[in-house]
């Protein structure tokens, strides 16, 4: 008898995010997942504050989240993605990295105050890699938009 994924909706707050995700402060970028559906989606939000480390320096004067951290906030939502689809957390054997990123453009800058609204969705999975369509959206307009790929590895610990 073969297992059927739980394909209902699930919200998730940030303590069982902290369950899915090895990302503490002030690398953790996802707040609130308000949808779920493993194996397919997920919809979260990571709430932009003029209090994250990013903005003394980028940049003092006109604060703008990097490009890299909202493509990592895009990439820890297809953590916890995938690690719900395969029914697994992360351990200290196992972690879940991102191995590459295709066609990222960025529409607008995210500035303290936005809602960062982060989707994936499960593109494909082949031999343990993940391929992932990720959209990042503040008040329903996209700022980024990319492929992500991403691969669960068991950690070296010599």
């Amino acid at each position: 008898m073969s297992e059927s994924l739980d394909t209902s909706l699930t919200t998730l707050d940030i303590y069982a995010i902290l369950e899915h995700l090895p990302h503490r402060y002030p690398f953790l970028l996802i707040d609130r997942v308000t949808e779920c559906k493993v194996g397919e989606r997920l919809v979260g939000y990571k709430n932009v504050t003029y209090n994250e480390p990013c903005f003394t320096g980028h940049f003092p004067d006109r604060a703008v989240m990097p490009g890299v951290l909202i493509l990592e906030a895009l990439a820890q939502a297809t953590g916890i993605l995938a690690f719900r689809t395969s029914g697994k957390v992360p351990d200290k054997d196992s972690l879940y990295y991102l191995v590459g990123i295709d066609n990222a453009r960025f529409k607008q800058p995210v500035i303290p105050g936005d809602q960062l609204m982060l989707e994936v969705d499960i593109i494909k999975t082949k031999r343990g890699v993940w391929k992932f369509n990720g959209i990042a959206k503040v008040d329903g307009k996209v700022v980024c938009s990319a492929e992500l790929m991403c691969a669960e590895r068991g950690v070296q610990t010599d």
